[in-house]
């Protein structure tokens, strides 16, 4: 009986408008919480639009990246300088050239001799060299034909490219001297040499350039926030009441990121020389007063992104868009500046990291005298020159 009341009880009035409560709480809970989701969301949509540094970056960083990487990422090898040097001035010998020129992914250009082919191939402005000897007619006919094949090993993965290239040319006219010929045994062979990196190792050619990204991420991507934190802490209003001048500011900021660097740069030499086996070929001075120079250039350009952006966010984004991705994909370090497509090469060759990582290379590998890299050196002075004097200009009109 006792238990039956006790059910009664709970089916009673009461029982029913406090579960009606919880419902009709529940349903206004849930309406609230999506009117303060709406508001908040309004609240965050204005802000987003009202900083326009942070919707630019938005919008056009995925353009940048699709660009860079679409245009930057390639293995493909086109248009690679090739010097021919004719030393038997015979039919054969122009038959062979033609099938060379006859390819569209070599761009051969005749040497009057193999010292001025040789230097072509020192200076960067020849991939390999292809010497026709002098009794190439007579032996082409006796079944067996040997032609040089000398290729600048810098950049290992170009080489084996340029070599297959070459080979096909080669067997093509194989393939038609051999069908004008009475002689069925024509035949052609190869002599294949790799200069300035034997072995073909791939680290040869990439440790060299490691080097530019190091000093790129010491140098701008850090010295992009010194300005710009100095602003949002609020203690670079106190050089207002100093007769400090603009040109003394960047100096002594550049300064302790210059020790820093120097560092890194002994890190980077000691680390290719003795843990990776990197030859050093050329003036180690060189290298290391280079090294200095496109550091400083590097800092330089990240104090200039600092000065002209008060916010850290803003000069790091900027920064990561003009220093580090360029010189990671547009500076040869990887992928050779010759397969860009047109309209990118002038921009690959105005950025400073494209004539540091040539200078590097250059000293590591073929051991270039420096002077005959005179005119990569002066563009790396120049950029130095250019970003003290905007840098300068900047801290000077935020004193004023």
């Amino acid at each position: 009986h006792e238990q039956r009341l006790h059910q009664d009880r709970g089916k009673g009035p009461g029982r029913g408008r406090k579960e009606k409560m919880k419902h009709f709480r529940a349903f206004s809970d849930s309406r609230g919480a999506a009117t303060r989701l709406r508001a908040l969301a309004m609240k965050e949509l204005r802000q987003m639009l009202r900083d326009r540094s942070t919707l630019l970056l938005g919008l056009m960083l995925p353009v940048i990246l699709i660009l860079l990487l679409g245009y930057g990422l390639s293995f493909d090898v086109e248009h690679a300088p090739l010097a021919v040097v004719d030393e038997s001035s015979s039919v054969q010998g122009e038959h062979l050239i033609r099938a060379l020129s006859g390819n569209r992914y070599l761009k051969v250009s005749r040497k009057a001799g193999m010292d001025e082919a040789v230097e072509a191939m020192r200076l960067g402005t020849a991939m390999g060299i292809v010497r026709i000897p002098s009794d190439y007619a007579r032996r082409s006919e006796s079944g067996s034909a040997p032609v040089q094949l000398i290729l600048n090993g810098v950049d290992s993965q170009t080489v084996r490219t340029v070599e297959a290239y070459v080979s096909a040319a080669v067997g093509t006219a194989l393939q038609k001297q051999s069908d004008r010929s009475s002689v069925r045994s024509f035949g052609l062979e190869i002599v294949q040499r790799t200069w300035y990196n034997e072995a073909g190792q791939s680290t040869w050619f990439l440790v060299p350039g490691i080097i530019v990204i190091v000093l790129t991420l010491v140098g701008a991507f850090l010295a992009s926030l010194l300005i710009a934190r100095e602003w949002e802490r609020g203690t670079f209003e106190s050089l207002f009441v100093t007769p400090v001048r603009p040109f003394e500011i960047v100096i002594t900021k550049t300064a302790p990121y210059l020790l820093i660097g120097i560092v890194d740069i002994a890190i980077c030499l000691l680390s290719a020389r003795y843990l990776f086996d990197v030859p050093i070929r050329g003036s180690l001075a060189a290298i290391a007063g280079v090294s200095f120079l496109y550091l400083f250039v590097s800092l330089q350009m990240g104090l200039m992104i600092s000065g002209l952006a008060r916010s850290q966010f803003l000069a790091s984004e900027v920064a990561l868009i003009l220093s580090f991705l360029p010189a990671a994909m547009l500076s040869g370090f990887v992928f050779d500046l010759r397969n860009m497509p047109g309209w990118l090469t002038p921009i690959c060759n105005i950025l400073p990291a494209t004539h540091f990582v040539k200078i590097v290379r250059e000293l590591f590998l073929v051991g270039t005298r420096p002077w005959d890299l005179a005119a990569s050196i002066l563009i790396l002075c120049a950029y130095a020159v250019l970003f003290v004097s905007v840098t300068t200009r900047t801290v000077r009109k935020r004193l004023r």
